[in-house]
């Protein structure tokens, strides 16, 4: 018998990758997503194999009729993307937190048994330790700075996950991804804007382009290729245990100036990085330890140069399709 899943936010970026793997697997496949940032092309693939709901995640009578006869509900419904925290944190904070309570309630209505609730690396903010485990202490540093409505809403979605519905869950699970990139992730994220950043600069035909950056180029973060990502997350479904965390993300910690270089790199560029001041509420160092995924069998394929090359090529034959506005 098929597993049944739903997938909320299933035209987003991880969310279609996911869904698209799903029916590769042979599993039956619901989508719930109301298009406020998802993209329903990235589906097109395999859009005679699965339903969708075309509704607000938010909506706790659509959901629950959505999710009824499912084995498991993904959630990966959110407002996501760095700019969006400072820009729109009242939606960031409604979406996050209002539809886990409806998605949690709706499985219960449902009698769906199983829940995996995306989170984010961001509950860390500043991790008192690099590499960072799934132990430490989760951080809300400043209430009044908007950068932090994601982390929060992230905070409150793991203690409704694994609190507000304790006693119904057959299995639920939490995975923190950590910069989840690759072809076709929209442009509110560092490594598609520095391809269109670089794209734009060296439109006059120079080999070496200037490139500002925001901070001083060496703050770190690890990069997983979204199909290493979404191994993980099946892996973490059918080999992990119940009410237990999992990093989803790749060791490979670089700093940001390195990342710009690669990106350079792979479009045949030499860049001129010009540094500048950080954006309030930035991490400097970010870098997961992904132990426990690897002791359940996973373990990253792509490297971050390949990773690159595969965006970059992606990005640079769809550029005419982007939207661009306030990017550059």
């Amino acid at each position: 018998m098929k597993t049944r899943a739903v997938v909320t936010g299933g035209s987003g970026f991880i969310g279609a990758h996911l869904v698209k793997h799903l029916v590769r697997k042979g599993w039956s496949v619901r989508v719930i997503d109301n298009l406020t940032r998802g993209d329903q092309t990235r589906l097109q693939p395999v859009l005679d194999d699965i339903e969708i709901f075309n509704v607000d995640v938010r909506d706790e009578d659509a959901v629950t009729k959505a999710v009824s006869g499912a084995d498991v509900v993904m959630h990966l419904a959110a407002i996501n993307g760095t700019e969006n925290f400072y820009t729109q944190p009242e939606l960031v904070l409604d979406v996050g937190i209002r539809g886990a309570l409806a998605v949690v309630n709706a499985c219960r209505k449902a009698n769906v048994p199983d829940l995996v609730l995306a989170s984010s690396a961001e509950v860390y903010q500043t991790p008192a330790f690099v590499p960072t485990d799934e132990n430490i202490a989760l951080t809300l540093p400043n209430s009044l700075n908007p950068r932090y409505s994601y982390g929060g809403s992230k905070i409150i979605s793991e203690l409704i996950a694994f609190n507000y519905a304790r006693d119904h869950w057959r299995k639920v699970q939490v995975f923190r991804p950590h910069n989840v990139y690759g072809p076709d992730m929209g442009t509110k994220h560092v490594i598609p804007q520095f391809i269109i950043r670089a794209a734009s600069s060296s439109s006059n035909n120079q080999q070496t382009v200037p490139f500002p950056i925001q901070g001083s180029g060496h703050e770190t973060r690890a990069f997983c290729y979204v199909d290493d990502a979404v191994s993980g997350i099946l892996r973490m479904y059918e080999h992990g245990v119940t009410r237990e965390i999992y990093h989803i993300g790749n060791d490979e910690e670089v700093a940001i100036n390195t990342l710009a270089n690669q990106v350079g790199a792979a479009m045949g560029l030499a860049l001129q990085i010009q540094t500048s001041e950080a954006a309030e509420g930035g991490t400097v160092r970010r870098c997961p330890d992904i132990s426990k995924m690897r002791q359940l069998g996973y373990e990253p394929r792509f490297d971050l140069r390949t990773g690159l090359e595969r965006t970059v090529q992606w990005y640079l034959q769809n550029m005419d399709r982007l939207p661009m506005d306030g990017l550059l």
